[in-house]
């Protein structure tokens, strides 16, 4: 009996004819992925008898973002995935139908070859009402609701962080940017207004976080100010624009925002870091410019 064929002996049937059989190594926790969901997930692929994968994602250092129905091509990972919870590892055994079929794939998979995949799901995002309220017109986008609007931005600041977290500032600037046209829209009662700007607080302290990774500090400051509209008193706003105007050299101002959140917070190490990091810097040009004094004025007396 083949070490496959033992394997399947202890498995579960998850495609009802035992295509895909699947084992749990370590159970995850909350929900089962939805259709047409974005799943980060580990893998490692492998032909029976061999002892290293054919194909792994388990190198990378940054797992792939995959949306499904798009980006997974093995029917049986699809079908696997719909199974699984956040943080679950499994084994899973794909007959040849629901992996590379009768041909396989020449000089990597044999032909009619059962696969195994070991599969990490590290954690999955919702997006499928969100992709289907951008694939709609703006005029049919204009009659959703309010709570529903709000749901989307939220998953779309969702993905934002995901992005963030990988250094991908870039692509996560362009999700809450997204996000923040979304709030922008106009709400009918004071109500609706206070859940739009509770929302639209979050996302522009993002987006001032981002312009800051991406040193551009102008459009960060521009960001922080805006989430200070919202709330005046908000520590994380006000370190933002602390740390932009001390990027742009507005020394001033970037002490100004830096001491009312040392007021709110005073012991916050981070702030209270910046503060002296502010004096050092503030310092080293004071002492530039008193040196380039020194010399216009030992110009100006040589030529006498």
């Amino acid at each position: 009996m083949s070490v496959f064929h033992q394997l399947a002996q202890q498995m579960e049937d998850v495609s009802g004819d035992r295509g895909v059989l699947k084992e749990v190594i370590r159970p995850g926790k909350g929900g089962k992925v939805p259709c047409d969901a974005t799943v980060i997930l580990k893998y490692s692929g492998y032909l029976e008898h061999a002892d290293k994968p054919f194909d792994t994602s388990c190198y990378r250092r940054h797992p792939r973002m995959m949306k499904l129905g798009q980006d997974i091509t093995l029917a049986g990972m699809e079908i696997g995935l719909l199974t699984m919870q956040r943080g679950e590892l499994s084994r899973f055994l794909f007959s040849p139908k629901y992996a590379y079929g009768t041909l396989g794939c020449p000089s990597l998979i044999p032909p009619s070859a059962t696969a195994l995949f070991e599969i990490e799901l590290l954690d999955f995002l919702d997006t499928a009402e969100s992709d289907l309220f951008y694939a709609l017109s703006p005029e049919v986008q204009a009659t959703f609701p309010l709570d529903k609007i709000i749901k989307i931005a939220g998953t779309e600041r969702e993905f934002g962080n995901y992005l963030f977290k990988r250094n991908r500032f870039n692509d996560a600037r362009d999700r809450y940017k997204r996000a923040s046209s979304l709030l922008s829209c106009k709400a009918s009662c004071d109500e609706e207004s206070k859940l739009l700007e509770a929302a639209q607080l979050f996302v522009d302290l993002n987006l001032s976080l981002t312009y800051l990774k991406l040193e551009r500090p102008s459009r960060a400051l521009k960001w922080g100010e805006k989430a200070l509209s919202i709330d005046n008193r908000n520590t994380k706003a006000l370190f933002r624009c602390g740390q932009a105007c001390l990027e742009m050299r507005e020394y001033d101002k970037a002490r100004n925002f830096l001491l009312k959140a040392q007021r709110l917070e005073p012991f916050n190490p981070d702030i209270n870091n910046e503060l002296r990091r502010l004096s050092s810097c503030y310092q080293d040009y004071m002492d530039k410019q008193r040196e380039m004094c020194c010399r216009m004025f030992r110009s100006l007396s040589t030529r006498h």
